[in-house]
């Protein structure tokens, strides 16, 4: 029977990031993907102009409509447009005891828009995080997480520790901001397992939905069984080709190529 994976973000009408890059990438690992929609976003290549989030009740109502019919193998949370949906979320989570629950913690977009301010970062540090399988922060996300810069090899390691011995959930803390390197630090909290993924960086224009697309596609691998480590690495194998595979659409940071390893 076919693996099933469920994405709760924004959506993005531009097709880059969000909801839309979830599922491509979910449909590209081989499972069925589903979406709970948490705010429709005016955004495209050169910015986002408009973060309108759904409804309480409507957000609720979808949550409930994949759980009482399609039960997801593996969970993917990203943007949030609201700190109001978090508790509604954390309640309606636990209520079906969601498994193979994995968090992006965006707070913002690479552009600059603010999507959760410092009330929500709590909240959903505080409510959800303890739920969570794995949390996937980049580097500008762990620094406002554990309140300093962080930069250095020692410096992230020593900041995944802290956040998963925190908030008790393993932590991927990406690389791609670091100024040494573009390596990944992957903290098992239940084996206390510290592993250090090397990266390569890409010098290319079109990175837009980067961290959406590398959390679903590591929802995908754990929809389909694979331990936690196996699936950060195949889905760092599928982000790189993504990237290497550039298709240069629209006149600010492109898309990536999440369609890059299909067979014509």
């Amino acid at each position: 029977m076919i693996k099933t994976a469920l994405t709760i973000a924004g959506s993005d009408c531009s097709g880059g990031a969000g909801i839309q890059a979830d599922l491509k990438t979910m449909t590209m690992h081989g499972v069925y993907g589903m979406s709970v929609i948490t705010a429709l976003t005016a955004q495209n290549t050169r910015g986002v102009s408009a973060v309108c989030p759904v409804t309480e009740e409507c957000f609720r109502q979808q949550i409930d409509s994949i759980f009482t019919d399609i039960v997801p193998d593996a969970v993917k949370i990203g943007m949030i447009g609201s700190k109001c949906l978090i508790p509604i979320l954390a309640e309606r989570l636990a209520y079906y005891q969601a498994d193979n629950l994995v968090i992006d913690p965006v707070m913002g977009s690479t552009s600059g828009t603010e999507f959760l301010g410092r009330e929500g970062k709590t909240e959903l540090a505080k409510r959800l995080f303890p739920m969570a399988r794995l949390i996937t922060p980049n580097l500008l996300e762990a620094e406002r997480l554990v309140n300093r810069t962080i930069q250095r090899k020692a410096e992230r390691e020593a900041a995944a520790v802290e956040m998963g011995q925190r908030y008790g959930c393993s932590v991927l803390l990406k690389g791609g901001h670091a100024a040494e390197d573009a390596d990944d630090f992957l903290y098992e909290i239940k084996q206390n397992r510290k592993i250090w993924i090397s990266g390569e960086r890409y010098y290319v224009s079109n990175t837009h939905g980067t961290g959406c697309t590398l959390s679903a596609a590591i929802v995908s691998n754990l929809a389909k069984g694979k331990e936690l480590e196996e699936s950060v690495r195949l889905a760092k194998e599928y982000i790189s080709g993504a990237l290497q595979k550039e298709i240069f659409l629209g006149h600010g940071n492109g898309p990536l190529n999440h369609m890059w390893n299909l067979e014509n």
